[in-house]
């Protein structure tokens, strides 16, 4: 008999947890694309008003989180990450959602975020209801000095 998967909690992170989010970034973003922030970006970021970091634990561990900030009426997802061996059983999702749903109980009337091109993660932004509203070629820049397209993508909230 399988044993069914432990609960998934999610709980409002703070500094303290900036250690475990790194070891998740480390995990899901693919280094040859330089996305992963370190902790000290992390921790500037925190120090602003309006910025939120979102945990998503499993069995004492964390699976995934989510940074996202407000602005006046609208919001921004800043980072979302699963660890690997978290993926496929709507943890992301479940995170994504809670975003929304705290960015609707703020009040605002929109939510952005901004994703490199061909990354996998666009088919859960579209797939909760995100929007593509734009590009800017050759934004990121990768390891190798390789060059992405950014995409922009927006959910009306209100």
């Amino acid at each position: 008999m399988s044993r069914s998967p432990a609960p998934v909690v999610l709980r409002t992170g703070s500094a303290a947890d900036l250690d475990a989010v790194a070891g998740v970034m480390g995990e899901a973003f693919e280094s040859r694309f330089g996305e992963a922030w370190t902790p000290a970006q992390c921790l500037g970021m925190l120090s602003l008003p309006g910025v939120c970091l979102t945990l998503a634990e499993q069995d004492g561990r964390l699976a995934a989180f989510a940074l996202s900030r407000a602005v006046a009426d609208e919001g921004e997802l800043l980072l979302i990450a699963t660890r690997p061996a978290a993926r496929s059983r709507g943890i992301g999702g479940m995170l994504l959602r809670s975003v929304v749903e705290d960015a609707r109980r703020r009040g605002l009337a929109r939510l952005h975020l901004e994703v490199r091109q061909g990354n996998p993660a666009v088919h859960l932004y579209t797939r909760e209801g995100f929007a593509k509203v734009g590009e800017r070629p050759l934004y990121y820049r990768g390891r190798s000095g390789e060059a992405f397209d950014a995409h922009s993508y927006s959910l009306d909230i209100l």
